[in-house]
């Protein structure tokens, strides 16, 4: 049975029965159709497969009561849809942080304030703090927003990551690494899998992050995981399985963030200790989204190999880099790029890991 969830401007939810796509133009909302043909969640927490509708569309459907009587509506582009094949589907997540996160520890110096719109991390000389998600996932596209510490941060390192649990865990990271006052951050990368890491790539960003907002994106699926930043791809790293390289692909992991001192090694080699009367240091985190299978009770939300043909929301499952990403990478490698683990022989003076390839690495 197909069914369409519609979200309009005030994020209400609208589950209708049975809906036929059309192609006439129009721009009705869904809060002026008839009462008797749709069901309404007002309190709905804005989780499901969706897409932005890209072009106006006209729907007829049947009554959802009655499954009888036809009605002819029209919907704005502002809508989200989703044709849903029960049993079938990718959760698409967007918005609350009271919903999606739980505050794990920092005894009060972690917040999400603004109605679950925003999120803060402190540290201070006695305590970090931090966060994780309450669904786990296994594969997804997942993005945050981050604001990070402003002026002396040198020894603090704000982590935001995806991770399993375990001697053999899976683990995707982003990790920030302060500095001093007009000194660029880093932006620290690594992927563990089966609890080996040691594939680290260092950055410096094209921006001040800690000036405004900017979007942090992971893309997992079966064949690559990509980390971008504002949309702009940094680094891939591929499925080499077939050279013996294992990959991150059957741990579901959570999301787990945290604002903490590490100022033994994280500015400068340890050098440059944390300035505390520059505390408290603080992170904010906002526009969280999680297009994502979620895992739940042994079983993943994508119940097929794939999600849903149906969605464009799956794109990201079999999603690769285009022409013209590639060459944005290569960009901010060439730019930005301070430090890759596939170029230091002194650190693998046996050779370099396998996976450290044209064709299998970027």
């Amino acid at each position: 049975m197909n069914w369409v969830l519609l979200f309009d401007d005030n994020c209400c939810l609208y589950i209708f029965n049975r809906v036929q796509l059309l192609t006439e133009p129009s721009s009705r909302s869904p809060s002026t159709f008839p009462h008797d043909t749709y069901y309404k969640t007002p309190t709905y927490p804005r989780h499901s497969l969706h897409f932005h509708a890209q072009n106006y569309f006209h729907f007829s459907s049947l009554n959802s009561h009655s499954m009888a009587s036809p009605s002819t509506w029209n919907l704005s582009p502002k809508l989200f849809l989703v044709s849903l094949l029960l049993g079938s589907f990718v959760v698409a997540s967007v918005g609350n942080l009271y919903q999606d996160f739980e505050i794990t520890w920092g005894d009060g110096r972690a917040k999400i304030l603004n109605n679950g719109e925003l999120l803060t991390l402190s540290l201070d000389k006695t305590s970090g703090s931090g966060f994780q998600s309450k669904n786990e996932y296994l594969f997804g596209k997942i993005d945050m927003q981050l604001k990070l510490v402003p002026g002396n941060s040198a020894g603090t390192v704000t982590a935001y990551y995806l991770s399993s649990q375990g001697p053999t865990h899976d683990e995707i990271d982003f990790e920030f690494l302060g500095n001093l006052s007009g000194d660029p951050y880093i932006l620290h990368t690594n992927v563990f899998s089966q609890g080996k890491g040691n594939r680290e790539q260092q950055f410096y960003l094209w921006f001040d992050p800690t000036a405004d907002f900017h979007t942090y994106s992971i893309l997992w699926n079966p064949q690559r995981i990509i980390f971008s930043v504002d949309g702009t791809p940094i680094r891939e790293f591929k499925n080499s399985e077939s050279i013996g390289v294992s990959y991150p692909k059957n741990q579901p992991m959570r999301i787990y963030s945290s604002l903490w001192n590490a100022d033994d090694w994280a500015t400068r080699g340890g050098l440059v200790k944390t300035d505390w009367s520059q505390a408290p240091f603080t992170a904010s985190y906002r526009n969280f989204n999680a297009d994502a299978c979620i895992w739940s009770s042994g079983a993943s939300s994508c119940s097929s190999t794939t999600p849903s043909s149906t969605s464009t929301s799956g794109q990201w499952y079999s999603q690769e880099l285009d022409s013209t990403s590639q060459e944005r990478m290569k960009w901010v490698q060439k730019n930005y790029m301070i430090y890759n683990y596939c170029t230091d022989t002194k650190r693998f003076p046996q050779g370099l890991p396998p996976e450290c390839t044209a064709t299998t690495l970027s």
